[in-house]
């Protein structure tokens, strides 16, 4: 038993399986969003490019999403919150963090997607990159002709910063 790429617990068979072969049809916008993983981890840019909305394929280049797909280890996914997106929902958010590692890079992609159900499908619409916080030192910075923090006397640039 393989279990899903998604993180969800679940069998890979009984999860995002049946949905990326069209046996079944996600029934939630987060079912669809992880899925949408699923097809990264496993290389289904086809799924990508069908789950997308009709109406945003045009610009969608699948051959890119496949190269994306191919040359990245798709290492998890962490669902961090979710706007409407039930089963009743006629629209829904989803805002994530996959983590992969591409070129030997680890990295995380944090998105808010955007998904709409019609005729009741639920399609991914959009998605908006989640900047990372700023983080404010703690300390004050040490300039360069400032003493040295190690405590050797000499300045900063002469020293530690050098």
């Amino acid at each position: 038993m393989v279990m899903c790429y998604c993180g969800s617990g679940d069998a890979y068979e009984s999860c995002c399986g049946p949905i990326l072969d069209g046996a079944a049809q996600a029934e939630t916008a987060e079912a669809l969003m992880r899925a949408r993983y699923t097809a990264f981890a496993v290389n289904r840019a086809e799924f990508l490019h069908e789950s997308l909305h009709p109406e945003h394929r045009h610009d969608h280049d699948i051959e890119a999403t496949r190269r994306w797909s191919e040359n990245a280890q798709w290492l998890g996914l962490q669902v961090v919150s979710m706007e409407g997106g039930s089963t009743e929902d006629e629209e829904g958010s989803v805002e994530f963090i996959a983590t992969y590692k591409e070129q030997g890079v680890t990295r995380p992609h944090h998105e808010i997607s955007r998904f709409v159900k019609q005729d009741g499908r639920w399609f991914f619409v959009d998605g908006r990159l989640v900047a990372p916080k700023t983080e404010k030192r703690k300390q004050p910075k040490v300039g360069r002709n400032d003493p040295c923090s190690c405590g050797s006397g000499r300045k900063y640039k002469k020293c530690c910063g050098g």
